[in-house]
Parts: structure tokens; C-alpha cells; sequence
């Protein structure tokens, strides 16, 4: 299909007269038309598309209708039919009352279209861009960040559950694409095996059971694999994605050892982050935060929230459920550095800071990022009781420290440890033996001690001393509206599970949620709706005050 671009519709006369009579107040889809216009404009996606072909749908439509869907939480089907039927959303398109609308596939296709064009969040920019236009957005300010928890659109598995479902996975696909070759290929007991899904109610009790099921299906996949992996079996076999997962999967969970397959050790098994969880999405993982457990992915969301404006969405990211928020930091500065929408100060929690961020981000983006601080967890800070660095001087010209005793290291030593640069130093056992105080101080012969380069040492220093201030903590406690907007998304928009199998659909859908909280949240900043209070339950309320100190 090729596109026409066209200009900007105007509302048909008999369309615009039966919406207001039906919405004499106006509807989200009414009031986003009305202040904003078209949020969205053919030539903006004419890439794409062909150039040659039929004439494809408005894909500005089809965006708008997109946002509008997760606005909602519809499905494709739903939104298809409320552009037929739904006079608001006929009015916001500029369609004819008697316009019949589309398939409900082609917003399935027009979502492939920007999955393959990998520019996921080009209906973000464009939307922030509008946005910027009507003075509903701009850099500076403060912004906040924090993550979620996504559940993949799978079941959850255990290892056996994972082998045979992905065993059993890989013999639909060759039964669909070689149904011969799999035939004479199939021994007669595959059939009882693998003919349906497996539960865990039905797997063999006990260990011993359980690992001579593991090291049979193994072996069935082995055979499988020596079979498609043979040379005069068809090569294109070996191109199949679930025979690629199939091959993984067994590489992750079995051993070969002297013509025997073995079931590996849970510990023997691979980090997290590679590990495939289900055979139906490879791209999902398995993480535990706290008490949740969960298999999927993790978006971070990223607001202004400047009391004089609406709180916009500027940033999303989804990433893999193993990665850390701190790994996501250096992102977000970059997303937002890349769309002029760096705020002055960015709140976030513990969990995206490092010692290292707290120093760059002021020096490469002019950010100060507003974080807790984690307190020393040695010994003498747990028991308050002793001497911890804070008690010992450091002298940066001459790379020494002294003790509270007097007493200098004789090691000043550069490191890595944990991925990050620190100073290494020891004191004499000459000095720290005879020391009245050693007990206090140390539980070895000698004291040693580590600490970050300078630049990140200080400015730990001073992060520390300011956030037991009454000053700071009025300034962090803006953080916490971050919770509500991943309410929002998640009561709202349907963000707590994956529509979608993939990081790259997973992300598209957390994009189309931040253009749907970023619609709503304008339409409630220009008629004047305040910001929703924090719930208390009505057991709460009940609380007696708390007597004055």
C-alpha cells in the first residue's frame, strides 16, 4: 500500500452537530481535538509506507485511534468498533457519520510498520512536540523517574514445565512447516509425550522421577536436534525460531559428558539475565524484586512535575526484568538530552544512583539528580560505636590517611571493586597492635579501609549531610507523585501485563501508554481537574492522632 499525504481534515458540518448535541460538555476525544487539533499528520509517518501501491488509511488516523485505544485499554476489536459506532471519536478523526471505518487488523499492521521501522517512540516525539507547540511543555524543571514490574504475555514455568513446553513447541513448528520429514522422523511414544501442554500436576513426584523425565526429554531433544542439524537434512529447517530456541534451551539446561546427557544444577545453570523463560517469548526473564517474582520485562517512566503545568510523560524505557535501575540512569539523560527536555533536577530513588552518577550528571548534563544516599553499613555505623571513615583524614596531595590516633596508612592503592574506582589503604600492625582503641576500630591485626576517588568521595560527603536536612527532605518529597502516574498506567492503560510478545512490541505498547496518560493528563489540565488525591481506605481514617512529642 503506498501513502497520499493529505492536509488537515476538517470536521464534516453533520458530525461536529451530533457530537455536540450527544456531548453537550464535550468527551476526551472532543476536547483533544478542540485544543490541540490533529496531534498527529500523515506526512509525519509517510516513511512508512510505499510510494507506489493502493492508497493506504490515514496513518495519522490510525496513530490517533492507537492512543485513544490504550487511552481506554480496547482491544484492536473494541477500537475498530468505537471508530464505527462512537460519534466523539468520529469527531476527533474528522470522519463522516457514515464512514465505516477499518478492519480491526490494520492497527495490528500499522504497530508492525513502526516495530520494523525500530522507531518505537516516534509517536512520543511527535506527540511531545505538539505539545511544546501549545506551551503545555517545556525543558527545565523538575522530573521524576521510577520503574514496574511488566508480566510477560506467557505462563510462568518451572525448568520441566520450560523443557518439554519448549520441546513440544519446536515439533508444532516442524509439523506445520515438514509435516513428512517429522513423520518419519517421530517415534511412536513422542506422540503420548508431547501431544499436549504439559502441567506440573501431571510431571513424575519426587527428585529421582523428576530428573530421569528431565534427561528423557532431553534426550528426545537431542535426537531432534542431531536430526535437523544432520547434512542431508533440509537446511531451511535450521532457520525455524523455535528449532533456534530449542538448541538454546538445551544448551542452558543439559550436559554432555562421555555419551551421557545430564541435568544440570540449578547453580549450574546460566545468569539470569540469559536464561529463557518460556519458548514463546525467548526475550522474557525471570527477576525478583523484593517479594514479587515475575517473569517479563521492566518499563521506567520518566515526568516533569512543575506545579504550573501538566505533568507530561517525556521519557519511557522497557527494558529486560534483570536489569537494574541504575543501568537505566544514563539513558533517560541521554532520551531526554536527545528530545531538549532535560529537566534541572531529576528525583529519583536510591535504586538509579551511583557514586559515579552523582558526580557526572551535573558535570555532562547540568542535572542534579536528587537522591537518598545510602549510609556506610560497616560495623562501627551498624553498632554506632567506633571509628568509621568519617573519623579518619584524608590527605589527597599526599595520598595518606590518619587515624583519629594520629597514626598514618602506609598503602595507597587505585582499585576496581564492584565495577567502580576506589582507593584501597592499610595501616601498620605496628600501629594498630599496641592501639588501646583497637577494638573499636578493627577486628584484624591491622586496619584497611576503601573509598571513592575524591570528586565522588565529597560529593557522598555532601549528599549525606544535606538529606537529613528539613530543606531536603521538603524538596524530595515530590518524588512520590511518580507512584501515582504508574497507577495511572497500570489501572488505566493495562501496563502490568504485555499485550505483546517481544522487548521491541512490548516497548511500542508502553510508548502508546505514556501518549495515552499524556492525552489524559492534558485534557484534565485544560478543564481544570486536580490532581487525584493519595487513597487512604476508610479503616485508616480511623487512626487516632498521635500524641504531641
Amino acid at each position: 500500500m503506498c501513502l497520499w499525504p493529505r492536509k488537515m481534515r476538517e470536521i464534516p458540518e453533520l458530525t461536529a452537530r451530533v457530537a455536540r448535541a450527544a456531548f453537550p460538555h464535550g468527551s476526551l476525544a472532543i476536547r483533544t481535538r478542540d485544543a490541540i487539533g490533529e496531534l498527529f499528520s500523515d506526512g509525519d509517518l509517510a516513511d512508512l509506507f510505499a510510494k507506489r501501491g493502493h492508497p493506504a488509511l490515514s496513518p495519522a488516523r490510525l496513530a490517533m485511534v492507537s492512543v485513544l485505544q490504550f487511552a481506554e485499554n480496547l482491544t484492536d476489536r473494541q477500537a475498530a468498533d468505537a471508530v464505527r459506532a462512537r460519534v466523539d471519536w468520529k469527531y476527533a478523526l474528522a470522519m463522516e457519520l457514515e464512514d465505516p471505518g477499518f478492519d480491526h487488523s490494520v492497527l495490528c499492521e500499522f504497530r508492525s510498520r513502526l516495530v520494523e521501522d525500530q522507531d518505537s517512540e516516534r509517536l512520543l516525539n511527535l506527540m511531545l512536540e505538539k505539545l511544546r507547540e501549545h506551551d503545555l511543555l517545556k525543558a527545565g524543571g523538575r522530573a521524576r523517574t521510577d520503574s514496574t514490574r511488566v508480566l510477560a504475555a506467557v505462563r510462568t514455568l518451572n525448568r520441566l514445565e520450560l523443557i518439554t513446553e519448549t520441546l513440544r513447541a519446536a515439533l508444532e513448528a516442524l509439523a506445520i512447516t515438514a509435516p513428512e520429514w517429522l513423520e518419519a522422523l517421530a517415534p511412536a511414544e513422542w506422540y503420548d509425550r508431547y501431544e499436549r501442554r504439559v502441567d506440573a500436576f501431571r510431571l513424575p513426584v519426587g527428585d529421582a522421577a523428576r530428573t530421569e523425565y528431565a534427561v528423557t526429554v532431553g534426550t528426545d531433544g537431542f535426537l531432534l536436534l542431531e536430526a535437523v542439524w544432520a547434512a542431508q537434512a533440509p537446511e531451511w529447517l535450521r532457520e525455524i525460531p523455535r528449532l533456534k530456541i530449542l538448541r538454546q534451551v538445551w544448551v542452558q539446561h543439559f550436559l554432555r559428558e562421555d555419551g551421557k546427557i545430564l541435568w544440570r544444577r540449578d547453580k549450574e545453570l546460566p545468569p539470569g539475565r540469559v536464561l529463557i523463560r518460556s519458548p514463546f517469548d525467548p526475550e522474557a526473564r525471570a527477576s525478583v524484586k523484593r517479594e514479587a517474582r515475575w517473569t517479563g520485562y521492566k518499563i521506567h517512566l520518566t515526568e516533569n512535575c512543575e506545579p504550573d503545568a501538566p505533568h507530561i510523560v517525556t521519557y519511557v524505557a522497557t527494558t529486560h526484568s534483570t536489569t537494574t535501575d541504575v543501568e537505566a540512569t544514563a539513558d533517560v539523560h541521554a532520551g531526554l538530552d536527545q528530545r531538549e527536555l532535560l529537566p534541572d533536577v531529576h528525583l529519583v530513588d536510591t535504586g538509579y544512583t551511583s557514586a559515579d552518577l552523582m558526580v557526572d550528571s551535573p558535570r555532562e548534563y547540568g542535572i542534579e539528580l536528587l537522591r537518598p544516599v545510602h549510609t556506610p553499613t560497616t560495623r562501627q555505623t551498624k553498632e554506632n560505636k567506633g571509628f568509621d571513615l568519617p573519623h579518619f583524614t584524608i590527605d589527597w596531595e599526599n595520598e595518606q590517611v590518619t587515624c583519629p590516633r594520629g597514626a598514618k596508612s602506609m598503602r595507597w592503592h587505585p582499585a576496581v571493586r564492584g565495577g567502580y574506582n576506589v582507593i584501597e589503604t592499610a595501616f601498620s600492625r605496628k600501629d594498630c597492635g599496641p592501639c588501646p582503641v583497637r577494638a573499636d576500630c578493627t577486628n584484624s591485626p591491622a586496619r584497611g579501609m576503601s573509598f571513592h576517588p575524591r570528586e565522588t568521595h565529597e560529593a557522598l560527603v555532601k549528599a549525606r549531610a544535606a538529606q537529613i536536612t528539613p530543606e531536603w527532605q521538603e524538596r524530595y518529597k515530590h518524588r512520590a507523585g511518580i507512584e501515582g502516574t504508574i497507577s495511572q498506567g497500570v489501572l488505566r492503560c493495562g501496563m502490568r501485563r504485555t499485550r505483546y510478545i517481544g522487548l521491541r512490541k512490548t516497548h511500542l505498547q508502553h510508548v502508546l501508554t505514556a501518549c495515552a496518560i499524556n492525552l489524559v493528563r492534558v485534557d484534565a489540565w485544560q478543564t481544570g481537574i486536580p490532581l487525584g488525591p493519595t487513597r487512604v481506605s476508610h479503616f485508616a481514617r480511623l487512626r487516632p492522632p498521635s500524641p504531641n512529642p
